[in-house]
C-alpha cells in the first residue's frame, strides 16, 4: 500500500519536518528559473499539490508574485497555514483534483513538487496536467519537479528514493527514506516515472516546447549556500548524481 497523503498525520508531519536542503539549494530555484518568476508578466502562481508551504512560501517571498496553493491533504494545509502564512499566499483544498475555484486561464505559471510520483495511477497525473493547463493563461509555463528516476537508489544528504541497485519498472513503487532532524527515517512510498512519461504526459496536455533540467551541485555557484551543511563536504553525491528532474512546459 503507498503512502496515505490524505488521512496519515504522521506522515504530514514527518514530511514537513523533513530538511529540504537538496530542494532549497538545486531544485526549487530551478523550477523558479523554469516558471521565469522574475518576468514582470508573472504576477499569480499556482502550487498545485503545495503540502506543508514551503515551496509556496519561497515564490511569494522571493518574488513578486502572488500563489494560489491547492492539496488534497488537510492536515498538510493546517501545518501550511500555521506555520508558513504570507499575505501573498492563497491556500485551498481540492478534493477530486479539480480547480473549480479557477476559471480558465487565471493564473500565469504553475508548479507541482513531488505530485507525480505520489501518483500510481497514470490517468489520474494525466488530469491533473489537463487541469492545470486549462487554468494557465496562453503562454503560461508548467513546472513539475520530482527525484530524478536516472539516479533512483543513490543516497543522497537528506533522502534516498529507491533501493541501491534495483531496477524499476514504469510505474512501480519505490521505498522512499527522508532523514527527520536529530536523527530517524520516515518511510515512504512513492511510484517511478522515466522520465519520458513526463514529456508524454505534458505533451497530452496540450503543452509545448518542454525542457528538462537535472542540476547538479557547483561548489563556484552554490558553495555560499551550503558551507556548514550536509552539503558542505567534499564530493557530495549532489556534484555527480543529480537529485532531481525538473520537467517544464508551455501552453
Amino acid at each position: 500500500m503507498g503512502t496515505d497523503w490524505r488521512q496519515d498525520t504522521g506522515v504530514a508531519d514527518g514530511f514537513d519536518a523533513y530538511d529540504d536542503l537538496p530542494e532549497r539549494v538545486l531544485g526549487y530555484p530551478e523550477v523558479f528559473r523554469g516558471l521565469r518568476l522574475d518576468d514582470p508578466d508573472v504576477r499569480t502562481v499556482l502550487d498545485y499539490g503545495c503540502g506543508p508551504g514551503k515551496v509556496a512560501l519561497r515564490a511569494a517571498g522571493g518574488f513578486d508574485v502572488d500563489v494560489v496553493a491547492v492539496d488534497i491533504s488537510e492536515r498538510m494545509l493546517r501545518i501550511a497555514k500555521d506555520s508558513r502564512p504570507h499575505p501573498r499566499v492563497d491556500y485551498h483544498h481540492v478534493e477530486s483534483g479539480k480547480l473549480g475555484f479557477l476559471p480558465d486561464g487565471a493564473v500565469d505559471a504553475a508548479m507541482s513538487c513531488y505530485v507525480f510520483i505520489n501518483i500510481g495511477d497514470l490517468d489520474a497525473i494525466r488530469a491533473i496536467a489537463a487541469e492545470v493547463h486549462r487554468v494557465l493563461r496562453p503562454g503560461g509555463r508548467y513546472a513539475v519537479l520530482d527525484t530524478n528516476p536516472d539516479t533512483t537508489g543513490v543516497e543522497f544528504a537528506t533522502f534516498r528514493s529507491g533501493d541501491p541497485g534495483a531496477s524499476y519498472t514504469t510505474g512501480q513503487r519505490r521505498r522512499v527514506l527522508l532523514n527527520q532532524p536529530g536523527g530517524g527515517v520516515l518511510e515512504l512510498s512513492d511510484h517511478h516515472w522515466p522520465r519520458s512519461t513526463y514529456g508524454d504526459v505534458l505533451i497530452g496536455a496540450g503543452f509545448a516546447a518542454v525542457e528538462y533540467a537535472t542540476p547538479l551541485l557547483d561548489p563556484r555557484e552554490h558553495g555560499a549556500l551550503v558551507g556548514g551543511t550536509l552539503l558542505g563536504v567534499e564530493r557530495p553525491a549532489e556534484a555527480v548524481a543529480a537529485p532531481f528532474l525538473i520537467a517544464t512546459g508551455v501552453k
